[in-house]
């Protein structure tokens, strides 16, 4: 066992690789609790760089010490620039199990590919797959452990299936008596809530919850909310222990330092995705099978309307078989766009589904998605019948937002009970 002054060492050559902040000075709260915000304890915070729960190490090492934890993490779970497993092990946390997402532990599976249980190389710890045969952990899975420790990157969209394993751990925490520890970090859309609420007879993967397209909370926050508006069988509580990030607000800009899925891999793409992921339920690529995806729309029938081309091609570990492979798309070229202007708006930018909509010259075909494999369900991505209806028929953008209330309204009514930072 590393003696105490190796593990001191240890933790500040980290800080000073990472730029991290581990003073008393800049603590950010921890939170404990079952319920929403009435559990925060507001301390005053200085002026200082954004600093994550995950960088904030004398907040919960000693918390974990002597546990065994479970941790539930992937490529984004770092601590300054080292993965966080391996950096909790050198501080000598007793680590017994490692839970994946979707795209695995180590990020590299495809959107939607199914990731098998193996063995962290590295560290030699079984690594559970919970985009697999399992969504959560088991009850003996669960009984190995003291504490459920939880530290991914969101994007704040409700088809990004984060939350979802989210809500499964809590669900497993919760039924098991086991609290989990959330290592909350910015989420890069924080801005940004917006969308029509998810109708009941549209829950699937992609749309667990009934918020909007958009919900503008960190996953710390959305566990709150979990809790709070009953959302687990039979509306149990997860018992919650939050280390916040320091610094931040919903507005404060943060580019993510890992990209947090293969075919998010710009700051664009991440600040696009919200946006465009509709398209992921039309005849229209979204970049897939290129090095840009999310950040361009184009379809092969689109020829002559739009100067702009990209051809997606079999991309091992981002899209192998990828909408219109080997076929030269036309459309849009978003890569530059000014995500300021969505910014300002808070809004949506539907102006593209529409534009596209309108241009594509088999009308009948632009939502029918029996032509491909790759082609989703866009009520399910929209979260209501209601939008590809509105689409068809040339109802306006601003008809179309007023489709959405009052569930928006309500919901930012009720958001307003979990949130963390201003």
């Amino acid at each position: 066992m590393k003696s105490i002054s190796a593990i001191i060492s240890l933790t500040i050559l980290i800080c000073l690789n990472s730029n991290c902040v581990n003073s008393s000075s800049q603590k950010s709260p921890v939170i404990t609790g079952t319920g929403g915000a009435d559990s925060t304890l507001n301390r005053p915070v200085k002026a200082a760089p954004l600093i994550t729960g995950a960088d904030q190490i004398s907040e919960y090492v000693s918390y974990l010490k002597g546990k065994k934890v479970g941790i539930v993490v992937n490529q984004t779970s770092i601590i300054g620039n080292t993965p966080i497993v391996d950096s909790l092990v050198a501080l000598g946390i007793n680590i017994v199990t490692i839970f994946g997402p979707e795209h695995g532990f180590r990020g590299t599976a495809s959107n939607g590919d199914k990731v098998n249980d193996s063995v962290d190389p590295k560290t030699g710890i079984p690594a559970i797959s919970l985009y697999g045969k399992l969504k959560k952990p088991t009850k003996e899975q669960m009984a190995a452990l003291d504490i459920m420790l939880f530290d991914i990157q969101d994007v704040g969209a409700r088809f990004y299936t984060y939350i979802n394993t989210l809500g499964h751990v809590m669900e497993a925490c919760a039924e098991n008596d086991k609290e989990m520890m959330i290592l909350d970090r910015p989420n890069p859309n924080g801005f940004l809530v917006d969308g029509p609420v998810l109708e009941d007879h549209l829950h699937s993967g992609i749309g667990m919850y009934a918020i909007p397209i958009a919900h503008g909370m960190t996953i710390a926050e959305f566990a709150q909310m979990i809790n709070g508006e009953g959302w687990l069988p039979n509306k149990i509580k997860c018992k919650l222990r939050i280390v916040k990030v320091a610094n931040y607000t919903h507005d404060t800009p943060y580019t993510l330092p890992v990209m947090p899925s293969p075919n998010l891999n710009t700051q664009q793409s991440v600040m696009l995705y919200p946006h465009i992921c509709m398209f992921e339920g039309t005849i229209i690529s979204q970049g897939r099978g290129t090095y840009m995806p999310f950040t361009v729309l184009g379809a092969p029938l689109l020829k002559g309307k739009y100067e702009f081309s990209f051809k997606p091609q079999s991309i091992k570990g981002m899209s192998e078989a990828p909408l219109h492979q080997n076929q030269e798309c036309y459309g849009l070229d978003l890569r530059k766009y000014d995500m300021q202007q969505i910014k300002k708006s808070r809004k949506l930018h539907l102006d593209w589904l529409i534009e596209l909509y309108k241009a594509y010259p088999e009308k009948e075909r632009f939502f029918d998605m029996s032509q491909s494999k790759q082609m989703g369900n866009f009520d399910k991505l929209a979260g209501t019948e209601n939008l590809k209806k509105q689409i068809i028929a040339g109802t306006s953008e601003e008809e179309i937002r007023k489709s959405w209330e009052p569930g928006l309204s309500d919901f930012k009514s009720v958001r307003k009970k979990y949130l963390l930072y201003p």
